[in-house]
């Protein structure tokens, strides 16, 4: 399973996502899991899932950006 991060930021929102690429001989068990894995302790949600014609499935995951201020 491959994974890649990118950054975009629009109109007073900014997202980071991170596209999962399996391959056919994945298990869809074991695809499942790990990304319930980044959903839960990520705080990743699904927003696109593609199914090619090879059988590789790729996945977009997203979440905000969360800006911390300094407190000192």
């Amino acid at each position: 399973m491959a994974q890649h991060y990118v950054e975009e930021s629009g109109a007073g929102s900014t997202w980071e996502y991170m596209v999962v690429t399996c391959q056919p001989r994945e298990s869809l068990g074991e695809v499942r899991r790990r990304l319930i894995d980044h959903a839960e302790y990520g705080k990743w949600e699904l927003r696109r899932t593609r199914i090619y014609s090879g059988g590789t499935r790729r996945y977009w995951l997203r979440r905000r950006v969360m800006k911390v201020r300094a407190t000192l």
